[in-house]
């Protein structure tokens, strides 16, 4: 929405600046979004005047002049035919830039004699395509800057141009006198009176209006009048620089007067040339489909089923609330018109436009609604001015329909400013903004005007109350707390948890990822899903048709994208939910994470190996022990089908308590998801770890042991397939309050030990704690250790 200072003037009195008006729109909502001030190019030309004028020696067509601008007499050379002695003319100095020429003027000699500067044209001063000759005035002080000259005697060639960004909300201010309503609510200045009396008919009007019963609902009313013998042309300089000075070009007087209405009220207008409406009758219906018209813009539409026309007795003249047709448009031979202000279905008139693909300025302000109770209104305005200024004869108005009613009311609540915005702004003063921006007052109940199709409520009511206050008085104030002293964490323990895993995953080198939660049905079942209670309805793609029952699958997918560009060592963890069935309860939160490659690229200590079981192992218990499992569990097999059946193992408190699992992936899945492998892998469930039994932050006390531990070595002959696992289960069982580590040092297979059997070596640390264990003690102790693990394992003691 554009418009000039001097235009909101003519409804605004206001003594504000430019800078004031600017910023009092972005605070009312309605922002700035650039300003274009002719003043600011011109702004170093200066008045000056010739005292003569001689012929240039060595040219026909130039002349060396002296002028005077207020620092002496200067010489400047000019070509210009009108240029003499006496004239006052527009000076720009060396150094000036001269915007229509795109040059900054300076020192030089033209045909050997110097010029100091040069008198410009209007076109080199981008005022007007002039350029015949140079500027002369009427009269000027020496020295004075052309803006001000400008100011004095022509000021719209230097009326600043504001640019404001429109919401779809606010319809109103499509027009300049909402905006000015607006800055006047916020105490720039006056409304000033823009009213007009109602225009007496002086005979019967010769075109008559009917509105279809099926089209009442989307254009319910259409108000129209013939003036005969009007005088159509160009229109007044005024309105001419105030249509250009917005983008418009002034095409005749009846048009610029549509034009000047749509955005000086936001009334969208069209004028018909009477003689052409076959029939004097015109009619609004619906389209049945396939009519067309060739618009005002010369090109041909075909209506769709549903839209609005205005026809007469040859067929569609003009689509109603977007355009106009080309066979009734004036020209400058009319001298009849028929002036129409109508009311169009916002919804309707938006359709229409889309489907024959029109944007016109009708049609933005009709979609987004304008004030139905100023349609009549809006044909008086239109009538006065055609006849102030083009003559002609005015009938008496043709109605068709009825206004729609928009009325309604809402209670305004002074204290709920206070709940809703929090800002304190006296009732009083509440119901003064109210009153400035149109609505009236009864009691507590605020009627909305016409003119806002957009409060609908008693929170709007409080809104525009903040707004006109300005929402950047709206001072910050912490919440109150709920209780006193340091407040509680708001994390869960969930979150907390999350948080503490992806900080030790990335802490141990891995890059995180985030993938979608939707994979393709053959990698869920590869995982144990891809059934349908996980199947998505609507789909994106056919990659992305199931909820993924696991995190493996992006990972996988996605170190595969990087092994086929080149980057074979990868690190990448995820922690988001996989999904078991299409309910909630059926959701749960996993930490997952993916190694493939080698340790670290090749070095010539020969560091670097490929990455193993051991290694995603020691990855998974730091960050179970970052997040708060307990440092005793079991290593358990009995993993899912993509699990390597031999290379895995679960984490748990008890078998039927796991915490995670990891391993290597199996070899089948790593080349079903053109991954090259081998592929080591954990999988970690948060959820399953137990809550501490205290929450409180602090830790516990430092245990220390001033008692010498002591260790024995034990070697069991077991069955070659019984788990090292089990035996060393079973002896840290012998004594649980002494026996504080058992870990396997040594295997042995073959030899003298026969077919089928092997040899364990574990290492035994017992830990007192009231005194120190004598050997008769340590042997008890051995003793049962060898009955505890022959009992589970069948195990005898190595000779």
């Amino acid at each position: 929405m554009k418009f000039t200072l001097s235009w909101l003037k003519a409804h605004l009195e206001t003594n504000a600046s430019l800078d004031e008006i600017q910023y009092a729109l972005t605070d009312l909502g309605l922002e700035v979004e650039g300003v274009e001030n002719p003043a600011e190019k011109l702004k170093d030309f200066v008045i000056g005047k010739v005292l003569s004028a001689e012929k240039h020696p060595e040219a026909d067509r130039l002349k060396v002049c002296q002028v005077d601008y207020g620092e002496g007499a200067s010489q400047i050379i000019c070509g210009a035919p009108n240029a003499r002695a006496g004239i006052t003319v527009v000076v720009a100095r060396p150094g000036v830039y001269v915007p229509g020429i795109d040059t900054t003027i300076g020192v030089g000699k033209i045909r050997g004699i110097e010029s100091h500067g040069m008198m410009a044209s209007e076109r080199e001063l981008e005022l007007s395509d002039e350029h015949t000759g140079i500027i002369e005035l009427p009269e000027g002080e020496l020295g004075q800057t052309f803006p001000e000259w400008l100011a004095q005697h022509d000021p719209s060639k230097v009326d600043p141009v504001i640019e404001i960004a429109i919401t779809p909300n606010r319809p109103d201010a499509l027009g300049v006198r909402g905006i000015a309503r607006d800055l006047a609510a916020r105490g720039l200045g006056k409304m000033v009176p823009r009213d007009c009396d109602p225009v007496p008919g002086t005979f019967p009007c010769p075109v008559s209006v009917t509105i279809e019963n099926d089209t009442l609902d989307v254009a319910p009313v259409f108000y129209g009048r013939v003036i005969r013998g009007v005088r159509n042309g160009p229109s007044p300089q005024w309105l001419q620089g105030l249509l250009r000075a917005i983008g418009l070009r002034p095409i005749s007087f009846l048009v610029d007067v549509t034009n000047y209405f749509t955005y000086d009220r936001n009334r969208p207008l069209h004028v018909f040339d009477a003689d052409k409406i076959a029939g004097n009758a015109l009619r609004l219906y619906r389209a049945k489909g396939g009519e067309t018209l060739v618009g005002l813009d010369e090109k041909e539409y075909s209506f769709g089923e549903g839209m609005v026309i205005i026809g007469d007795d040859n067929g569609p003249e003009s689509i109603a609330g977007v355009m106009g047709g080309l066979a009734t448009g004036v020209t400058e031979e009319t001298t009849n018109v028929f002036v129409e202000a109508a009311y169009f279905d916002p919804v309707r008139t938006a359709y229409t436009g889309r489907g024959l693909r029109i944007n016109s300025d009708a049609r933005y302000r009709f979609e987004r609604g304008i004030d139905p109770n100023w349609t009549p209104v809006g044909l008086e305005h239109a009538t006065r001015m055609i006849l102030d200024h083009a003559g002609g004869e005015p009938s008496d108005v043709v109605v068709a329909g009825a206004i729609p009613d928009v009325s309604r009311a809402y209670k305004l609540d002074s204290d709920r400013v206070q709940s809703l915005v929090g800002m304190t702004i006296p009732a009083e003063d509440q119901r003064a903004t109210l009153e400035a921006l149109g609505f009236t007052l009864e009691g507590d109940m605020a009627h909305v005007p016409s003119w806002r199709p957009d409060v609908l409520g008693e929170a709007d009511l409080v809104e525009e109350v903040a707004r006109v206050a300005s929402l950047t008085k709206l001072q910050g104030k912490p919440l109150p707390r709920p209780s006193a002293g340091v407040p509680k964490p708001v994390q869960t323990l969930r979150q907390r948890r999350q948080a503490m895993a992806r900080r030790t995953a990335a802490a141990l080198g891995y890059n995180e990822c985030v993938s979608y939660s939707f994979i393709d049905q053959e990698a869920a079942i590869l995982f144990g899903g891809g059934s349908d209670a996980t199947a998505l309805e609507n789909p994106i793609s056919s990659e992305m048709s199931h909820m993924r029952p696991a995190l493996l699958p992006g990972l996988m997918r996605a170190a595969a994208r990087n092994q086929a560009r080149g980057f074979l060592d990868l690190s990448l963890f995820e922690v988001g939910p996989a999904f078991h069935g299409g309910g909630p309860e059926e959701q749960v939160t996993e930490v997952a994470g993916l190694l493939v490659g080698r340790t670290e690229p090749k070095d010539v200590h020969g560091a670097s190996r490929q990455v193993d079981v051991f290694d995603v192992k020691a990855d998974a218990e730091a960050i179970l022990s970052a997040i708060g499992a307990p440092s005793k569990v079991q290593i358990l097999r009995g993993g899912q089908g993509w699990w390597h059946p031999g290379r895995h193992g679960q984490i748990c408190l008890g078998p039927k308590k796991v915490l995670g699992v990891f391993g290597e992936l199996h070899p089948k899945v790593v080349s079903a998801m053109d991954l090259k492998g081998p592929v080591m892998a954990f999988t970690l469930w948060p959820e399953e770890i137990p809550a501490p039994r205290k929450s409180s932050a602090t830790r516990p006390a430092l245990t220390l042991r001033d008692l010498q531990p002591v260790e024995r070595d034990f070697a069991f002959v077991v069955d070659a397939n019984v788990e090292a696992l089990a035996l060393t289960n079973a002896a840290a069982g012998a004594d649980k309050g002494l026996i504080t580590e058992v870990r396997v040092f040594d295997e042995f297979i073959g030899g003298a030990l026969g077919e089928g059997k092997k040899s364990l070596a574990i290492t035994v640390r017992m830990q007192p704690t009231d005194k120190t264990l004598t050997e008769q003690e340590i042997e008890a102790v051995a003793a049962k250790i060898v009955a505890k693990v022959e009992k589970a394992t069948g195990g005898v003691l190595r000779g």
